[in-house]
């Protein structure tokens, strides 16, 4: 349902084309979170990273407000939320290599098969990463479903641009590169002793 409190949410700017200085000002190098959800991570990654810029994209309305203004109450200019679907504003986003960080939070919370077309981390979006992201900078991906997380990784190790960075002979890394910033969920499963896959993808030169 509609909830005209939130008309007001942070978008993108209209147009087929987007510049990321246009999202965050600076000239700082740029971390772009997918789904911050309640914002944990993106409020503790801002005030450890005071010279770099943070974008982060929530398609609900109402927690994409409410981040944002968290961050501009604490005074982080260098970090934006955005109330905006990743798969349609990334092919948007520009200039090519122009992302250092990517960081994407316990994606596609889809189960039944009517939904699958809501799915974040399909081939097309690890094609616009690729092209978004600087030799060198790197991709994180992490969740607390198995089935998602191997799925996941072979998209991410099916594109040539990508390497994995754990360890030789394993997927998965035990840290987080961005820790102590901790997502909402990721938090949650520590405390709770769940197990959580994470990738950790870098842009070969």
């Amino acid at each position: 349902m509609h909830n005209p409190k939130y008309d007001h949410a942070p978008r993108v700017p209209e147009g087929d084309s987007v510049d990321l200085a246009a999202l965050v000002p600076g000239t700082g190098p740029v971390m772009l979170e997918i789904g911050p959800g309640r914002g944990m991570f993106a409020l503790q990654w801002a005030e450890l990273h005071r010279d770099a810029r943070l974008v982060a994209l929530e398609i609900r309305r109402k927690l994409a407000t409410v981040l944002d203004e968290r961050l501009r109450a604490r005074g982080y200019t260098h970090a934006r939320s955005y109330a905006e679907d990743a798969g349609l504003v990334l092919p948007k986003l520009g200039p090519d290599a122009s992302i250092e960080w990517v960081a994407v939070h316990f994606p596609d919370p889809w189960w039944k098969k009517k939904h699958q077309k809501r799915l974040v981390l399909k081939d097309e979006f690890v094609s616009q990463l690729a092209r978004l992201v600087k030799p060198g900078g790197t991709v994180l991906v992490q969740t607390d479903v198995e089935s998602r997380a191997e799925e996941y990784f072979e998209r991410f190790a099916a594109a040539p641009e990508f390497e994995n960075v754990a360890p030789e002979g394993q997927r998965w890394v035990d840290e987080s590169p961005h820790a102590p910033a901790r997502s909402n969920r990721e938090a949650r499963a520590i405390v709770d002793g769940l197990p959580v896959w994470r990738m950790v993808f870098r842009r070969r030169a």
